[in-house]
C-alpha cells in the first residue's frame, strides 16, 4: 500500500505506452470535400470550418477541396462530403441523384440546405424530397447558433473515429471535440472506480491509496491531456505537456484534493464519493487544458477549485445514476425470503436488511448506500 506522497510520477510511465497511433491519427490528412453550385455558400462554409469562433485570430491552412456538382475526380478519395444546397433554388434533382450515388458507394455525406433565412415564403418543402442520407440539415452557415447546435454535432456523429484529425485540421470543431474527450474519459474513470474502488481508508493521518488504481486513473488523465493537445493544435511531443500540466496531472492537485475530501468523510465512506473523486479529477485535467487553449492563460487557483467542485457534483450525480442500475443479488431457489423489519435498510450489495440506523452491512461489511434506502 502506498500513500499519496509516494504516488509515482505518472508522466514517467507515459513513454511506456506507444503514443504514435494518436499522433498519426491527428496528423493524417482528413479528405474533406465541399460540393455545391456556385453561390450556394461553399466558400463561406470552407472559411467557417477553418476558424474557431473562440480564437478568430487563428485560421488553419488545411486544405478543404471545393468542387462543382459536375466534377467528381475527388469522389473516390473523399472521406466526408459536405453537400451545400441553396434554399432559394427550386430544383435539386442533380444534388439528390449525386447524394444517392455517393451513399451507395459507401461515402459519408452531410447535406446542408443553406440560406434558409433568405428563402422566405418561397422555401421548398424539403420533407417531401426523399433524400438517401442520414443527415440533412437546414439553416445558414453564417448563423453561429446553427453551426454550434446542429452542424458541428452532425459532422462529429459522422466522423467519430477521425476526431483528432478533424479538430487539429479544422478548428471549428475543436471545442466540441475537446468536451467529448473530457466527458468520455471522466465517465470511463468513474466507471473504473465504481468497479474497483478508488481508495482504501484506514484511521491514520496519511490516507493511503491503492497504487494500482491511482496509476490507471492518472494515466488515463495523461492520455487525455495528450489527445486534447493533438486535437487543439498543440505540440505532438508528449514531453512538452509535462512542464505545462505536470502539477495537475500525476498526483499534484487532484489527489491532494482527494485526501482532503477523504479526511472529511471518515468514517462514512461510500461508493458515491469514491467515484465522484475519480470523475472530478479527470474533469479538472481536461478543462485546465481547454481553458489554456481558449484563453492562452493558465487557470487560477480559484477557477481550479470551482472546476473541482463542479466535477464532484457531476461525478456524484453520475454515480447515483450508475448505482441505481446495479443488479441486486438474487436469492437461491428454495430459500425462504427474509422478512424486512419496519424501516429497515437493504444493502445494495448483498440485498439483506439491516437496522434503520446502520452504516455498514452486518452481513457483507459494505457501506450501505443512502440511495438504496427504502422508506
Amino acid at each position: 500500500m502506498a500513500g499519496i506522497n509516494d504516488l509515482i510520477n505518472v508522466w514517467k510511465n507515459v513513454k511506456e505506452v506507444d503514443l504514435r497511433p494518436y499522433r498519426a491519427a491527428a496528423l493524417d490528412p482528413l479528405k474533406l470535400v465541399i460540393v455545391g453550385r456556385p453561390g450556394s455558400g461553399r466558400h463561406t462554409l470552407a472559411d467557417s470550418i477553418h476558424q474557431d469562433p473562440q480564437r478568430p485570430q487563428d485560421i488553419a491552412q488545411t486544405e478543404a477541396h471545393i468542387s462543382d456538382l459536375d466534377s467528381e475526380d475527388w469522389a473516390s478519395a473523399a472521406e466526408l462530403i459536405l453537400l451545400v444546397l441553396d434554399a432559394t433554388a427550386n430544383d435539386f434533382n442533380v444534388e439528390r441523384a449525386l447524394a444517392k450515388k455517393w451513399v451507395k458507394a459507401g461515402k459519408k455525406v452531410l447535406a446542408l440546405i443553406n440560406k434558409n433565412d433568405l428563402a422566405g415564403n418561397q422555401a421548398v418543402d424539403f420533407s417531401s424530397i426523399r433524400w438517401e442520407l442520414t443527415q440533412v440539415l437546414r439553416g445558414s452557415v453564417i448563423d453561429p447558433d446553427f453551426m454550434q447546435r446542429e452542424f458541428i454535432p452532425a459532422v462529429l456523429e459522422l466522423m467519430p473515429e477521425r476526431r483528432l484529425a478533424l479538430g487539429r485540421q479544422f478548428p471549428l470543431f475543436r471545442r466540441a471535440i475537446a468536451l467529448q474527450l473530457i466527458n468520455e474519459t471522466s465517465f470511463s474513470n468513474a466507471v473504473y472506480s465504481l468497479g474497483t474502488g478508488l481508495a482504501e481508508v484506514v484511521p491514520i493521518l496519511d490516507i493511503p491509496l491503492n497504487l494500482t488504481d491511482m496509476i490507471v486513473l492518472t494515466k488515463a488523465q495523461a492520455f487525455l491531456a495528450y489527445k486534447l493537445g493533438l486535437a487543439l493544435g498543440f505540440s505532438t511531443r508528449w514531453q512538452d505537456y509535462v512542464a505545462e500540466f505536470g502539477s495537475v496531472v500525476g498526483g499534484g492537485f487532484v489527489w491532494r484534493q482527494a485526501a482532503r475530501m477523504l479526511v472529511g468523510l471518515i468514517p462514512v465512506w461510500g461508493i458515491v464519493p469514491k467515484v465522484a473523486v475519480a470523475y472530478a479529477g479527470t474533469y479538472v485535467v481536461g478543462h485546465v487544458i481547454l481553458q489554456w487553449y481558449l484563453t492562452g492563460r493558465k487557470i487560477t487557483s480559484k477557477q481550479l477549485r470551482t472546476l473541482y467542485q463542479q466535477g464532484l457534483l457531476n461525478g456524484k450525480n453520475l454515480t447515483q445514476s450508475l448505482a441505481s442500475r446495479l443488479p441486486h443479488p438474487r436469492r437461491g431457489r428454495g430459500k425462504t425470503p427474509e422478512l424486512a423489519a419496519p424501516n429497515s435498510k437493504p444493502c445494495m450489495f448483498c440485498g439483506k436488511f439491516n437496522a434503520p440506523d446502520a452504516i455498514y452491512c452486518q452481513y457483507c461489511g459494505q457501506t450501505i448506500s443512502p440511495s438504496a434506502t427504502k422508506q
